[in-house]
């Protein structure tokens, strides 16, 4: 397992090691076999604000944004059963947005980076919110493996 992990906030750099056990956790979680790269890089708003315009055509910034390297590659399924180093994608995590996030919910930053790891990582793992139902198993997932 290799976590690529960097930081425009040097006070979140511990965060490395919060994310390789939310990642084994998360694979742990899903019976998945194989072994992951991900690249995770914690931003301002103003880096994801030109990222969100240049890729997704939004432009605002965002919380989280994921890059899953295997969505349209027909293997995946087995890949990541496979035991093979697989490379997933990357995450890119606004720190200015998961502060705003927590104060506005009510709970603390460690918990909000948490989510939106996970979240990240479920993306790049196939998993989506563009239904209803799909919604559902993703945000019942994102609770398991944060519980």
């Amino acid at each position: 397992m290799e976590l690529d992990f960097n930081s425009f906030d040097e006070s979140l750099n511990n965060y490395a090691v919060v994310y390789e056990d939310l990642l084994q956790r998360t694979l742990d979680h899903l019976s998945l076999k194989f072994n992951p790269y991900i690249s995770v890089t914690i931003v301002d708003n103003d880096y994801i604000h030109e990222i969100n315009r240049t890729y997704r055509h939004k432009d605002v910034p965002t919380d989280v944004i994921s890059f899953a390297f295997l969505d349209n590659n027909p293997d995946r399924d087995r890949l990541l059963r496979s035991g093979e180093m697989v490379v997933l994608g990357e995450i890119y995590i606004s720190s200015d947005k998961a502060k705003e996030q927590a104060d506005s919910y009510g709970h603390s930053l460690e918990r909000e980076l948490k989510f939106l790891f996970v979240h990240g990582l479920l993306h790049l793992l196939g998993y989506d919110h563009m239904t209803e139902e799909d919604e559902k198993i993703m945000f019942r997932l994102q609770d398991e493996i944060l519980a």
